[in-house]
């Protein structure tokens, strides 16, 4: 037998979906915050959270091409502007906080493009999807599922 679920408690799912939802309006600009929320999920393998992402990235204007170098985003020339790759880099350093914390450079350069408001609800969606990811992924679930 799996050891897999598909129940989620409504309580803490509409939670995380209010955070989610009061971290991307604050961030103020929606394709930025897809692209966070799709490299995350690439670095946590969440296949559920990328289909979604990837669906929501194009109806708001992403392009296939940025979404497929995202992957390569550092190496990517200049596909990906300042800002962007600021957010990147931030996003990168949360989610796998390989020292135990964020490098104070890539914060230091987040924070020269974003102002604090814009920088905490840049986190805020860098860490309430990194929540997203664990839950399905630990949940095992499978793309296809998303409807908007």
């Amino acid at each position: 037998m799996s050891a897999r679920t598909t129940h989620l408690d409504k309580g803490v799912g509409t939670a995380m979906a209010a955070l989610s939802a009061a971290a991307k309006k604050g961030l103020g600009n929606p394709v930025l915050a897809e692209l966070v929320m799709i490299r995350a999920s690439q670095l946590n393998a969440c296949a559920f959270c990328l289909d979604m992402h990837v669906d929501i990235a194009v109806k708001n204007g992403e392009t296939a091409k940025r979404i497929a170098l995202l992957n390569a985003w550092a190496e990517a020339g200049d596909l990906f502007g300042e800002r962007e790759r600021a957010a990147l880099a931030l996003t990168e350093a949360v989610t796998v906080l390989t020292d135990g914390f964020v490098p104070d450079e890539v914060y230091e350069a987040a924070a020269k493009h974003f102002d604090q408001a814009e920088l905490a609800h840049l986190i805020g969606v860098i860490t309430v999807i990194n929540s997203w990811n664990r839950v399905m992924v630990s949940r095992r679930i499978e793309p296809g599922g998303y409807a908007p």
